[in-house]
């Protein structure tokens, strides 16, 4: 076997079980443990069962025996990321933050993954901020004085965990920080919805724009270009409307498939956070290897 890197996972719901899924799938990655603090977890079950090295003491598995991993993923919520993080950075940890915490740095691969592989603290952002930044960035090149935009990203309930719903007012402030950093639209609003339908659906982001004369072949071509880059590792993620305009507002919207990893396909959110994240963990390794 080829060296890996081995990684460590903090949190067992959706996310974290997601994740452990993709990592399985890596020829770089390699999980050296998988640490809740339930001891009822589901997700620790799944993961005892595949002969995954687990843990019930959450963060503490990692102080006590360091040597389990050299990168982290903290998929458990805002608030305990801000006592994890100084933890692991004084354990000299790359930490790749899935909460919307904003303790490290912004990440969006397609965007500054340069960037965040310079620092030791990466922050995935949102799954909104992931499907949706890319696309304000692209619609801000052909028209950069666009000055307001909102996006709205909805996504199946029962592809949101506990944490998700726990973080909802950090989820909606950090995807709409992240679209104004990265774009530098001056305004910017997201929204979030978890649609209880039957059969779930599939993650939609409508992105919305105030602009007086739209070049519409132009926006098209930037965005069909962004497309192509994240398409390399969300494969799922496509175009449905393409941009149209009314009384001086540009709409278009996206779709993302996800892969079925852990959740069935519906659930793209899960797909886009991970997939960036792990692309993020896989350059590390590169790196060190």
């Amino acid at each position: 076997m080829s060296k890996r890197i081995k990684v460590g996972i903090i949190g067992t719901g959706n996310i974290g079980s997601d994740l452990l899924m993709k990592i399985r799938r890596s020829k770089l990655l390699d999980c050296g443990i998988f640490a809740g603090h339930n001891m009822m977890s589901e997700g620790i079950k799944r993961a005892k069962a595949m002969g995954v090295n687990t843990s019930y003491d959450s963060i503490n598995s990692i102080v006590k025996n360091p040597d389990f991993c050299e990168i982290v993923f903290d998929a458990t919520s805002a608030e305990a990321h801000k006592v994890h993080a100084p933890i692991l950075a004084k354990l000299g940890k790359f930490t790749i933050d899935m909460t919307p915490s904003r303790v490290g740095k912004m990440c969006i691969p397609i965007l500054n993954l340069e960037e965040g592989l310079r620092e030791k603290n990466v922050n995935m952002v949102t799954c909104g901020g992931q499907a949706t930044t890319p696309l304000v960035t692209a619609l801000m090149k052909i028209h950069p004085e666009i000055e307001y935009v909102e996006i709205v990203a909805s996504i199946a309930s029962r592809s949101a965990g506990i944490g998700t719903r726990n973080n909802i007012d950090e989820y909606t402030q950090t995807t709409s920080d992240a679209i104004q950093k990265f774009t530098h639209v001056k305004g910017a609003k997201a929204i979030i919805i978890l649609n209880p339908s039957e059969p779930p659906i599939v993650m939609h982001n409508t992105i919305f724009a105030k602009v007086a004369k739209p070049k519409i072949k132009l926006i098209e071509k930037e965005l069909n270009k962004f497309i192509f880059e994240i398409r390399k590792y969300v494969p799922g993620y496509k175009l449905t409307m393409k941009p149209v305009t009314e009384n001086g507002r540009l709409t278009f919207m996206n779709e993302v498939l996800g892969r079925g990893d852990f959740l069935p396909t519906y659930a793209g959110n899960l797909d886009i956070i991970n997939s960036a994240a792990v692309l993020v963990a896989e350059e590390y390794a590169k790196r060190k290897i």
